[in-house]
């Protein structure tokens, strides 16, 4: 007798940048990995959705209907996901019901706000991902850590680390993951923690073969006390490269607007500066509104003020300078018009990363001055992440 059709969760190897964040958000430890993918216990899963506003990439966000459940060994062996069985009419009707207008409704809450998938520039470099692993890390000796902020509430690191010969093939707007020394109370080994790259593919320093960090200390943050603790000469345990979507279109025609908060800089950063060396002062229309407390609190602020304003257009926003207080969605609607001119251009990308909380406003200021121009912004939203021109990162 066959079985029932019924849906099973899946998680997709190639979108995936192996943060272990849904791992630890699982309140019912269905999701676990190896040394190569993070998957979904089908004997565990119980369709909870904690795990889906969480991921970073949407890659969390995949289903489909089968007659038997995948195995852990059978996705721990994926390098894709596996297209959907080609089942019999009266098959598909019934375990796509199993879709009911619950999940529907779950799956619409989770996903509000998320970004949905999105696509890598069409121009952009292929990028190599998880080549280093939890069980195979590369070990990186730190070069440089020097303090970028004069805000002790906000004490953020700019920390170089150099791989010596071992390649690290890192493109920008990837990530990397850091493995925190130690074991946790169940005496497991740390999961890696992820931090954007803020330097360009040809390192730091151009044509050596180190990577830049920008990293805050948070109170009780294991990972983050950790590396603003390193001095230089220390060793730390690196997997990755990931992320294969927020990454920098290589036509030197395309136009970037890039809106972040705080640490969320390290990647417009890493961005700016390949275009530095690739086009020059050419700039290709730059534009980035980046957010933070005060100056003090605001990383790289001496360096961007050395910045061409013909290479990179720059809107600083303070939330808590003086009396005002301006985020980076209410400086977008004052300039609505050139925000406005940059959406209508088809060479346009929108860059969006930072803190979670910042998605929100940002959206509805998108929405206003889409709204300004006779536009729809969900529908230009949605059309720019198809053509690989929209891409948020927050956490």
């Amino acid at each position: 007798m066959m079985n029932k059709p019924l849906k099973q969760h899946l998680i997709d190897p190639e979108i995936c940048i192996r943060c272990y964040t849904c791992e630890m958000t699982c309140p019912i430890e269905a999701i676990t990995h190896n040394d190569d993918n993070v998957v979904v216990d089908p004997d565990k899963c119980n369709f909870c959705m904690d795990c889906i506003p969480v991921c970073p990439t949407g890659s969390i966000d995949e289903w489909r209907v089968v007659r038997e459940p995948y195995s852990l060994d059978a996705q721990f062996g994926w390098v894709e996901l596996p297209e959907q069985e080609d089942l019999g009419a009266d098959e598909a009707d019934t375990g796509l019901e199993a879709l009911d207008e619950a999940m529907a409704a779950l799956l619409a809450e989770a996903h509000a706000g998320a970004g949905g998938k999105a696509k890598a520039p069409a121009s952009a470099a292929k990028a190599t991902v998880n080549l280093y692993t939890l069980g195979k890390p590369a070990t990186a000796k730190v070069t440089g850590i020097v303090p970028l902020t004069k805000d002790p509430g906000h004490d953020v690191r700019h920390i170089i680390l150099d791989f010596a010969g071992q390649p690290m093939p890192v493109l920008e707007g990837q990530s990397i993951g850091i493995i925190p020394p130690g074991a946790d109370a169940e005496g497991k080994p740390h999961l890696p923690r992820l931090y954007s790259v803020s330097s360009p593919r040809d390192g730091e320093r151009p044509n050596y073969n180190n990577v830049s960090l920008t990293v805050k200390r948070e109170t009780g943050g294991l990972c983050s006390n950790y590396l603003c603790d390193l001095k230089v000469g220390d060793e730390v345990r690196v997997t990755g490269p990931f992320g294969a979507t927020f990454l920098m279109p290589d036509d030197p025609e395309a136009r970037l607007l890039m809106i972040c908060t705080g640490t969320g800089s390290a990647p417009m950063r890493a961005f700016t500066m390949r275009r530095q060396r690739t086009v020059g002062g050419k700039s290709g229309g730059m534009v980035m509104f980046f957010g933070a407390r005060t100056p003090d609190a605001l990383p790289y602020f001496g360096p961007l003020k050395k910045v061409p304003e013909a290479l990179l257009e720059q809107h600083l926003v303070y939330s808590r300078q003086g009396d005002a207080k301006e985020y980076v969605q209410d400086r977008m609607r004052a300039e609505e018009e050139r925000v406005a001119e940059l959406l209508q251009d088809l060479k346009t990308h929108v860059y969006i990363c930072g803190l979670r909380g910042m998605e929100e406003g940002v959206e509805k200021a998108l929405t206003n001055i889409a709204e300004s121009i006779g536009q729809q912004w969900t529908a230009l939203r949605d059309a720019m992440r198809d053509e690989g021109r929209y891409h948020v990162e927050t956490y």
